[in-house]
């Protein structure tokens, strides 16, 4: 059953999800401009940078399966704001930190207190929504992520100086309390709307959408376009406008910068006008076809340095919007009830993608410097890489697969 909200809502059901995710977002991202201070102060490797910034993305991807099953079975006020708590603890932990290892696990914990910002708001959109706004409050709670990500990159830069990288993470440690906080005192009693399935059943149908030709359709476009784009944008793509395009921290902060509005552009876009394509007979499916494509072109051209470097970031950024349609789209071959652990498939294919693009870029640009090669030549080599995944994870989405699912 849904509920139709007033405009009370927007306080009382939108802003603390979306607070959630920008949260969310911003631990996602923050590693990216902190590296620099993260390598100098511990002495870490490409591939121990990797790792650890990955760790999120590990401990986020294995969460998902028990959280899509605890969202539709407990809604998502007791799930996310559980959740939270712990970003809260792992976010202290991570300030207090000595070593690679503690890193490493308070970032794993972080991991696992965000695991369920994107999906719990969804899946609270679905409940509390009607239908016909599903489509621009997904567009509108990205759009909070984008934030986010915008935060975690020139303003955290300007503020390293002041409180340093353990202050930083104090202050989310607090905001993470906060929001936890919020959503508990907030969010509406959803407990007559929970799945009614049995644990057995449930299990049967987490299985069941794994092996289905719609979750397979988007499994690898959500491993190596999402996936690849959250790795680029939380750590990579610092060191690449650093050490390809010459730019200084403050510079590559800028260009960051620019990539996150392009995305919170884009997002917005999908918000405004998502519902009226839909009614124009756009499905999510085709906004995919036409963003992912458009992706590969712009990471070419960031390959090559062909085109302006804030033109090239900002359209990386915006066209990555389409990233969330994943969701939508693969739902659409679904019942309803089964939403959450839809989109908690789709989500741990982006997070598995994630980690290991963010993880096996470190370890290739290391392999790569070992044999003499030059950081730019070893950067390059690692992006042609993962342009090559993309387009092998293009295909599946081609309309010919759709004929044959029809058939």
């Amino acid at each position: 059953m849904q509920h139709t909200t007033g405009g009370a809502s927007w306080g009382r059901v939108f802003l603390p999800f979306a607070l959630g995710y920008y949260l969310s977002y911003l631990l996602r991202t923050v590693n990216a401009v902190i590296s620099p201070a993260l390598t100098g102060e511990l002495g870490l490797s490409a591939a121990d940078l990797g790792l650890l910034t990955s760790a999120y993305f590990l401990a986020f991807g294995l969460a998902q399966i028990p959280v899509g099953i605890a969202l539709d079975r407990f809604g998502p006020r007791r799930v996310e704001g559980a959740l939270l708590v712990l970003t809260a603890l792992g976010a202290a932990a991570f300030a207090m930190a000595e070593s690679l290892g503690g890193l490493g696990l308070a970032r794993a914990l972080i991991g696992l207190g965000v695991s369920a910002c994107l999906m719990g708001a969804l899946k609270g959109f679905a409940m509390w929504y009607p239908p016909q706004r599903q489509s621009s409050m997904t567009g509108f709670i990205m759009a909070a992520g984008a934030l986010g990500a915008l935060t975690a990159s020139a303003p955290v830069e300007a503020m390293l100086p002041i409180v340093g990288w353990r202050g930083v993470f104090w202050i989310i440690a607090a905001v993470a309390a906060a929001i936890a906080a919020w959503i508990f005192l907030s969010l509406p009693d959803e407990a007559g709307q929970a799945s009614r399935d049995t644990l057995g059943q449930t299990l049967r149908s987490v299985g069941q959408i794994y092996a289905s030709a719609g979750f397979l359709r988007f499994a690898a476009s959500a491993a190596f376009f999402t996936g690849g784009f959250m790795a680029l944008q939380s750590l990579w793509a610092v060191p690449w406008l650093m050490g390809v395009n010459g730019l200084d921290l403050a510079g590559a902060a800028v260009l960051l910068m620019v990539l996150n509005v392009g995305m919170l552009v884009g997002q917005l876009a999908i918000g405004v006008f998502g519902t009226r394509l839909a009614h124009r007979g756009v499905r999510p499916v085709n906004l995919m076809q036409v963003g992912f494509a458009g992706m590969l072109a712009v990471e070419l051209g960031i390959l090559l340095q062909i085109g302006p470097l804030t033109v090239l970031w900002f359209l990386l950024g915006a066209l990555s919007a389409v990233n969330s349609q994943a969701y939508l789209a693969a739902a659409a071959y679904f019942p309803r009830e089964v939403f959450a652990r839809v989109s908690t498939a789709v989500n741990l294919m982006a997070f598995i993608g994630a980690f290991a693009v963010q993880w096996g870029l470190g370890v290739a640009l290391d392999l790569l410097a070992a044999t003499g090669q030059r950081e730019a030549d070893a950067l390059a080599m690692a992006f042609a890489g993962l342009i090559g995944l993309q387009a092998l994870g293009y295909l599946p989405l081609l309309p010919i697969f759709e004929r044959r699912k029809k058939t």
